[in-house]
């Protein structure tokens, strides 16, 4: 068993279902997205719903900000349901969700589950009320509710309550760690509000969002601490390309290898028409190469040398990588465990043979000046050598009959995928 599954060392909070979703308990941690598309589209919006929920989303968030939003909640969720796409939805609320809810009680009905920011729910007075009201609406419908405080957008009265009080102390701390503070009550005095008005705990994740890493860190180890409740985690502006993804794996991989997380957002800014389902590849991709998950089947490949100027293992892998992607969606309910399957896809003599040997599949491809054959290794012995035009074809056929013989229902695997163990010395 993965060490980082094992009984005990991951942080267990209070379940909650969102939909027919588990988060938090001994569930799997969760994969989540959000549309950026305008709500009062109910076309579009179930469209790319049902594209981030194809990509493997697990819980989708849709924006509802607006009485042309709220109204066409139910109709999205009917088309979903038509599609067959029963992927739960949360609505996000800002400034005027108490209004909606009560205004547009289909749209209450029809999500799963609302996401509260407290900074945004109300100044003043007007603050408990409204929050009120949206709690005691998620009572009435049985649905959870995300407590979501994020940096951007924090309560300004309880924030300047502790910095008043953090001047007046005797040794004060610094702002940043008020400001980590702040954020932390806000979000735990959130959902001790709202279990005092009715929801239980079992209804409750909350998150506490920041842009920076070590902020990240350091707000949900005190998080983790201090409550029990089902925690979502996200890197709230993490930004473009490889910058986001790398703060991101990087903030939450600290933090999952710790045990803490119930469910995730990679919060990825897409470059200009890009496709909104990176953000979900990656959320699986992190939690798959730390051995929490299995999503689909892993595709091994080398970086590449001066001993493979060519680039038909590049082209290859990449092939073989978006073949199995795309063939998750048929194989998952026909084939039980084919995710947790590897493919090696080397360049070279130098590590191809022994790579290969040791993920379910393999081939090695000729580098630079190396006869120009592929040996094919299947459960760590070779079993073929390719060679030709078709070597690429040839190789997706010789996947296509492994994942038939060994991930059949009824089917049972006598050799395991190959691993690597390596002992780890106590220090002490």
């Amino acid at each position: 068993m993965n060490p980082l599954t094992r009984p005990g060392t991951r942080r267990i909070s209070t379940q909650v279902r969102i939909g027919q979703v588990l988060i938090g308990g001994d569930a799997p941690i969760v994969v989540q997205s959000m549309t950026n598309t305008d709500t009062a589209d109910a076309d579009g919006t179930a469209r790319q719903v049902r594209e981030l929920w194809l990509a493997g989303s697990e819980i989708v968030r849709i924006t509802v900000n607006t009485p042309e939003a709220a109204a066409q909640v139910a109709r999205i969720r009917d088309l979903l349901d038509a599609a067959g796409c029963d992927v739960p939805l949360v609505g996000d609320f800002h400034y005027n969700g108490h209004r909606l809810l009560a205004q547009f009680p289909e749209c209450a009905q029809a999500l799963a589950k609302y996401r509260i920011n407290p900074g945004n729910v109300g100044r003043g007075d007007k603050h408990d009320e409204q929050f009120s009201t949206m709690i005691e609406t998620a009572v009435r419908y049985g649905k959870a509710v995300r407590i979501g405080v994020n940096w951007g957008s924090l309560d300004q009265d309880l924030l300047a309550k502790l910095m008043d009080e953090n001047a007046a102390a005797a040794h004060p701390r610094a702002a940043q760690a008020v400001m980590h503070e702040a954020l932390i009550r806000s979000a735990l005095d959130s959902a001790a509000h709202a279990q005092e008005i009715g929801l239980g705990a079992d209804r409750i994740v909350i998150s506490c969002k920041l842009s920076g890493v070590q902020d990240l860190i350091a707000v949900y180890r005190e998080l983790a601490r201090r409550c029990d409740y089902a925690l979502h985690l996200g890197l709230t502006e993490a930004g473009m390309g490889s910058k986001g993804i790398v703060a991101s794996s990087v903030a939450m991989g600290v933090l999952l290898q710790e045990g803490i997380g119930d469910t995730i957002r990679v919060s990825l800014t897409p470059e200009p028409g890009g496709d909104r389902t990176r953000e979900v590849i990656v959320a699986q991709e992190l939690l798959q190469t730390m051995g929490l998950r299995a999503f689909t089947p892993l595709v091994i490949a080398c970086p590449g040398c001066g001993r493979t100027t060519s680039t038909f293992f590049q082209e290859l892998a990449d092939k073989i990588q978006g073949y199995l992607r795309t063939q998750m969606n048929a194989w998952r309910g026909r084939y039980p465990g084919v995710e947790e399957m590897k493919v090696a896809v080397m360049g070279c003599v130098v590590n191809g043979p022994g790579e290969s040997r040791h993920a379910n599949i393999g081939i090695s491809l000729p580098g630079t000046n190396e006869y120009p054959v592929a040996p094919v290794y299947v459960d760590g012995e070779k079993t073929v050598t390719l060679k030709g035009e078709r070597i690429a074809e040839e190789f997706q056929e010789i996947v296509e009959d492994y994942v038939r013989r060994n991930y059949a229902p009824g089917v049972s695997r006598t050799v395991p995928a190959r691993t690597v163990t390596i002992p780890i010395k106590a220090v002490g």
